[in-house]
């Protein structure tokens, strides 16, 4: 068995990082979006420790989400300036899909439908046909500002302020955006639900065999929630605590709570990791209930997590975090990307206890 390696990214960007992500078709291509008005693309040298910077796009505002889309040549934004855009990775050329009224948070792409969703803290969504680029929208309204946004197979999962949670069935939306008027189309959520998690959600994450989902917080925890609304479903949820520190004697004791800034499930065993404001990254058995390792602590916060679409890769964005006095941030100098290559069954759950 071939033993894990971790290697640090040359060339990171300069501000704090919004998200990490691999590429569909491509092991190797890895995106990361940024507050310093960046998208990077890197490409890993396969069989060395080390990642080239291929390009950079630059944005007029902050980049709070990236994703790519059909193939590893195209990439979505969520912009702080409102926009929802698309860059053609080749060529570098960026194209307006829509504008939202207020930030960007989130953009999610389903490959199964063709289609990107974008929320946006002007209270909507957006579902866009990338089939037909030129095609307007449908506009769903939330009831809530989204703060997390994540999509299996069939459904997407939309996080919101008052514990609201919001459930689509993508293939509805996709029939919705075929109909001879997408933008009259009267949408509801497949399922509404109160989160199970008495604070701000930070992160959602979706099980790769479209069972259910994962949602952590800003209070030290995570959840585990099935899809599937039967009585005995809905009881195999449950939520736990992670991610703290012991305080000193000296400083009253008890826990140091840290926010859960990044989830993400691993696309062969269905384990999923965790990032947070401890500067820890943990594995976890979903279905045995259990944490399997936490890695060494990473110099700052850890803000974002990507499995690769084989998961032989680990991207973990580390960067400063408001967890502390933050009155003068600055990430520059601190902001840094970590790769870290799995053994063969290093991410591989080992059943109940």
């Amino acid at each position: 068995m071939a033993p894990s390696t971790q290697f640090e990214v040359s060339q990171p960007p300069s501000d704090a990082i919004s998200a990490v992500i691999f590429a569909p078709d491509n092991t190797n291509r890895l995106l990361v979006s940024s507050w310093d008005r960046n998208v990077y693309l890197y490409e890993i040298a396969e069989g060395t420790e080390d990642a080239t910077l291929i390009n950079k796009f630059e944005h007029r505002a902050p980049v709070l989400d990236v994703c790519f889309g059909a193939n590893g040549n195209e990439a979505y934004t969520a912009s702080l300036d409102c926009s929802v855009k698309r860059i053609d990775l080749a060529t570098g050329e960026q194209t307006v899909l829509s504008t939202h009224e207020k930030p960007v948070r989130c953009v999610v792409y389903s490959p199964q439908h063709s289609m990107l969703i974008s929320a946006s803290w002007d209270h909507t969504l957006h579902v866009h046909n990338t089939s037909a680029p030129a095609s307007t929208p449908i506009t769903i309204s939330l009831p809530g500002k989204p703060h997390a946004l994540a999509a299996s197979p069939s459904k997407v999962v939309v996080a919101m302020t008052a514990r609201l949670v919001h459930i689509y069935d993508l293939p509805t939306l996709a029939t919705a955006l075929s109909s001879a008027d997408p933008a009259s189309a009267n949408i509801t959520p497949w399922q509404q639900r109160e989160s199970s998690l008495k604070f701000l959600t930070r992160a959602v994450a979706c099980m790769p065999n479209d069972a259910g989902y994962a949602t952590s917080s800003i209070e030290g925890r995570v959840a585990v929630e099935w899809f599937e609304d039967t009585a005995e479903s809905q009881a195999r949820k449950y939520a736990f605590k992670c991610h703290r520190q012991t305080a000193p004697e000296e400083e009253g004791g008890g826990d140091v709570v840290y926010p859960v800034n990044a989830l993400t499930f691993h696309p062969v065993y269905g384990t999923f990791a965790s990032g947070g404001g401890d500067g820890t990254v943990a594995l976890w058995d979903a279905e045995a209930k259990r944490r399997m390792r936490q890695y060494q602590k990473f110099p700052d916060s850890v803000a974002a997590l990507a499995f690769s679409n084989n998961g032989k890769y680990l991207a973990i964005g580390v960067c400063r975090g408001f967890e502390t006095d933050m009155e003068d941030f600055n990430s520059e100098g601190r902001t840094k990307v970590f790769i870290r290559e799995l053994g063969e069954t290093e991410a591989k759950g080992k059943g109940p206890k």
